[in-house]
């Protein structure tokens, strides 16, 4: 096979980049190593910054995401019995919106096989090669049958754990990276959402996040040790831990349990020769701030106008900068990830005045509405650069 770009990974950036270009009139090919239906089913981010949804709905790939989205104009903090409201809308005139990330993966996934664009799903054995040079190619097996794409251009999408970051020589890349000493204990459950807005309380007990996909599916974490066992968490203590931390639940049947580690990662640069990072392949921060997919969608409107000036008018200025553009995003997000997580979550082996410095910072943001426009306008989402 042959086409300008070849995408690794039908993510949301795989997918979002390869639609971009179809209307640019750029030639790709998506390879996934995953079938449809895991790409579609699993459960991931659901936030949406308003810059975000802006970008789906230009594309032509938001109706649904309008129709059944769900816009919150504030969020909720809660510290040792008290509450703020941050007035995300009134202090930014933006908001952010409730829709899965599984969500975008399908409509993304129906426009494209809707307009008979290739999209390969269960590739095997996916490599690269050529990349330090004008003509890379791709690897793959699908059917048993060994496939060969060549390529102008190769996009690794493929997420934190893929083959496209690990295709560039460790002596160019430079690895920064924190590890925190806890994780998330997430559900989805089949109750009514205990409140129209997100609750992010910071207890004794640790963290605890309440959250949605709909009206009648809430999305719930509470902060557990990093190697937490999920069978140690019978649905009667999840329930109990989180009425204790959040003040009140609505309880019913819990129909998903997992583990979510916690890390701040970041690769650096984001590209090398013909091969261009997006999302989670190049970076990953702790869902505190709920940046993950947004920070996907940003680096797809960079590349996909890098690209689009490259192969329309021969123009390589926006792909030299790429790298640099991006992540002058990426740690701004970072930064601010970090900060809501060193905020909300209790550390095992902080001493009395890290707990002080973190309670104080918690009563300043409550107190401050300078404080709290600072915490809305990185939780709506910064301006693009792109």
């Amino acid at each position: 096979m042959r086409c300008q770009v070849g995408i690794i990974g039908a993510g949301p950036a795989g997918l979002l980049l390869g639609h971009l270009l179809h209307r640019a009139g750029i030639d790709a090919v998506v390879i996934e190593a995953r079938s449809r239906s895991y790409i579609e089913g699993r459960i991931r981010a659901g936030l949406l910054e308003q810059g975000s949804v802006e970008t789906l709905v230009e594309a032509g790939v938001g109706d649904r995401l309008l129709r059944e989205g769900l816009p919150h104009e504030g969020l909720e903090l809660r510290h040792e019995g008290g509450r703020r409201r941050i007035e995300l809308t009134r202090l930014t005139g933006r908001r952010v919106t409730i829709y899965g990330q599984q969500e975008v993966v399908k409509d993304l996934v129906a426009a494209r096989l809707a307009a008979g664009l290739p999209l390969h799903f269960d590739a095997a054995g996916v490599r690269v090669e050529g990349i330090d040079g004008p003509r890379p190619a791709i690897h793959f097996t699908q059917g048993g049958e060994p496939r060969r794409l060549d390529c102008d251009i190769v996009a690794g999408c493929d997420g934190f754990h893929g083959i496209a970051r690990d295709a560039i020589p460790a002596a160019a890349l430079r690895i920064l990276e924190r590890v925190y000493p806890f994780a998330w204990l997430g559900i989805l459950a089949e109750a009514r959402p205990i409140s129209h807005e997100l609750i992010y309380a910071r207890h004794h007990d640790g963290f605890a996040l309440a959250t949605m996909r709909s009206e009648t599916l809430s999305r719930l974490y509470l902060q557990c040790a990093p190697d937490e066992d999920p069978a140690n968490w019978p649905d009667g203590r999840i329930w109990a831990a989180l009425e204790r931390r959040l003040g009140a639940v609505n309880e019913g049947p819990i129909i998903q349990k997992g583990v979510t580690g916690m890390r701040s990662f970041v690769a650096e640069p984001m590209r090398f020769g013909s091969l261009f990072l997006a999302g989670d392949a190049a970076h990953i921060v702790p869902p505190t701030g709920a940046k993950g997919m947004n920070l996907a969608i940003a680096d797809v409107r960079v590349l996909a106008a890098a690209l689009d000036g490259f192969f329309r008018r021969g123009e390589t200025r926006l792909m030299d900068e790429y790298s640099r553009i991006c992540l002058a995003r990426v740690w701004k997000v970072q930064r601010f990830s970090w900060w809501m997580t060193q905020m909300l979550h209790r550390y095992d082996a902080e001493d009395g005045f890290e707990h002080h410095v973190q309670a104080a910072e918690l009563d300043y943001l409550f107190q401050s509405e300078a404080a709290q426009m600072t915490l809305a306008e990185n939780y709506v989402g910064l301006p693009y650069e792109v």
